[in-house]
């Protein structure tokens, strides 16, 4: 039986490195003669405003660089970030228009543009998935109907709509019978779709109905509940420098984007068979197909990473295998999951997390896969003879069915499920399987990682939080996330001070320094989903590390660089 200690929460609203790009500034300001482009934010109503994301996108370039206007609205772009050229201007402030400046010609001499700013008239149609959750009437677990929407797309859809609740209770339906990697652009479905949604809806989809359909526009023009948001950056919050780089396809999805010791950006795509590496100093972007194993199913993959040798991993999902490539000879292999073809009842075969970063020890990877209609099983797989050993436990054991699966410095494996009331640990050797449980009841875990004392840090997706477990006194710690409905995805740590995590719902990378438990919540410029994310240990004079998020709905790789610890 495990010790527990807890943290309690804040009051509520209240990446490894041998290059940075760029970050040269050791105080909380870029001095003046520095900047490429600076000037202050203001509006009729506030006055000088501080938080607003300040955006620069040169023309014809796929990377964009945004700063934070602080106290006095000031902002400033370093001159390295910027080189002369034609810019586009645009900006974040929930509730604000910019009057557009046009474009903006950068030379070597400072330019100063001061930005105005009106109040919008389609707050609506700037609110994150948050906001929509704080703002709808509802029980905690109504809400959690909403949460169900966001892993496809945003609370814009379902509350902007019109379905009564018998049109809405079809449209639930359906949307069972789509996989949890779809879009508009690729609405994947199960197979079992046309057998699903012959059925009657359950009491669930019948409740879902009634509750989405309560609160959209059905039976008004206008939403019957104030439209609340969330507060804008500030103090720390507005000392970064945030770069985003855009990827060559329109309907581009990544869900995970990881650092590699090559010094590129390796993603793989949620939706479509693809997995591709980025250039961070030019944006030039190269992709690899992934094979297509089982046509008429599903493609795209969900987990990627790499292992000692800098080989690199991605799960085929739905098509049913672990993929590997290497960089340097670019040539890829594919191994079949023993169960890819057994698909069935409300699910198919498919394989979804993998952690190959402990096969140095003894040449096993860790993954999770699916046979159809069942739970998720753990498997240990040595990939040179393609054999899956499966993870098994014994009558009584708690319910344990892996969301991800994360391996230690020996190999051994953490297992978490949002779902699930434990983590637990599976010995390399024995397989043997020891459970703890996670003090906050319904916390769970989604994606985590392991630190260079075999701690596991993970995101409870659930609970709002943070959890870390630490081998060595078998205790779990949890730090409550600062925003409600952040609903963080992965979280890790950096080694020395933070530990990063970041918003499915909210856009919101968000930094904890575990010494102090003060949180830094860094808005995105554009609205997202963030899944995966990637710490980058920075060799910089603030001994500062920076933070890299996927936009699975926007088609683009973040970089959130801190100014200040």
């Amino acid at each position: 039986m495990s010790t527990i200690s807890r943290i309690p929460g804040l009051a509520l609203l209240g990446l490894i490195g041998t290059f940075l790009l760029g970050l040269t500034a050791c105080s909380p300001a870029i001095e003046a003669d520095s900047s490429a482009l600076a000037g202050k934010v203001t509006s009729q109503e506030e006055g000088a405003m501080e938080g607003v994301i300040v955006s620069a996108k040169r023309q014809g370039s796929t990377i964009t660089v945004s700063v934070v206007s602080d106290a006095q609205g000031q902002y400033s772009f370093p001159r390295d970030r910027l080189e002369p050229g034609t810019y586009a201007i645009s900006m974040r402030a929930v509730g604000y228009d910019l009057t557009s400046p046009g474009p903006v010609e950068l030379t070597e001499e400072l330019t100063n543009l001061d930005l105005n700013l009106t109040r919008t008239r389609t707050l609506s149609a700037q609110l994150t998935n948050t906001e929509w959750m704080i703002s709808a009437p509802g029980t905690f677990e109504e809400k959690q109907y909403l949460d169900d929407c966001t892993m496809c797309h945003t609370l814009q859809i379902p509350l902007n709509s019109r379905h009564d609740m018998d049109e809405m209770t079809r449209v639930v339906q359906r949307m069972s019978s789509h996989t949890l990697n779809s879009t508009f652009q690729h609405p994947h479905f199960k197979t079992a779709m046309p057998e699903m949604i012959s059925q009657p809806p359950s009491a669930e989809q019948i409740d879902k109905g009634r509750y989405i359909s309560s609160i959209n526009l059905s039976s008004a023009d206008t939403w019957q509940f104030p439209l609340q948001t969330l507060p804008r950056p500030t103090g720390k919050a507005t000392q970064v420098i945030i770069t985003t780089y855009e990827l060559p396809r329109v309907d581009a999805a990544p869900h995970d984007a990881v650092l590699g010791p090559d010094g590129y950006v390796w993603y793989n795509d949620f939706v479509s068979p693809y997995i591709g590496k980025l250039d961070p100093k030019t944006g030039a972007t190269t992709e690899y197909d992934l094979p297509i194993q089982k046509p008429g199913y599903a493609i795209g993959s969900h987990a990627l990473d790499f292992d000692d040798d800098g080989m690199i991993y991605a799960s085929g999902m739905h098509q049913g295998y672990v993929a590997r490539l290497n960089p340097n000879t670019e040539e890829m292999e594919t191994f079949l999951f023993p169960h890819w073809d057994v698909d069935g009842a409300t699910n198919d075969a498919r394989v979804t997390v993998l952690d190959p970063r402990g096969n140095s020890v003894n040449g096993l990877i860790w993954v999770n896969g699916y046979k159809g209609g069942e739970l998720g099983v753990a498997y240990q797989v040595d990939l040179e003879t393609n054999q899956w050993t499966e993870v098994t436990h014994p009558p009584g054991s708690p319910p344990h069915n892996a969301y991800d699966v994360i391996a230690d410095s020996q190999n051994n494996m953490y297992g978490i499920n949002m779902d699930k009331e434990h983590v637990w640990k599976t010995d390399a050797k024995t397989l043997e399987t020891t459970f703890y449980q996670i003090p906050t009841p319904g916390a769970g875990g989604r994606r985590g990682n392991v630190d260079s004392k075999d701690r596991l840090w993970w995101a409870q997706y659930r609970g709002n939080g943070i959890g870390m477990f630490d081998p060595e006194t078998e205790e779990i710690t949890e730090w409550q996330m600062p925003t409600p409905w952040t609903s963080p995805y992965d979280a890790e740590f950096d080694d020395e001070t933070y530990v990063w995590t970041a918003g499915m719902n909210n856009d919101l990378a968000v930094r904890l320094n575990v010494e102090t438990g003060e949180f830094t919540e860094y808005l995105l410029p554009l609205e997202t989903n963030i899944r995966h994310v990637d710490v980058q240990k920075s060799a910089n004079p603030n001994n500062l590390s920076s933070f890299w998020v996927v936009g699975q709905l926007n088609g683009r790789i973040t970089h959130v660089e801190p100014l200040v610890p």
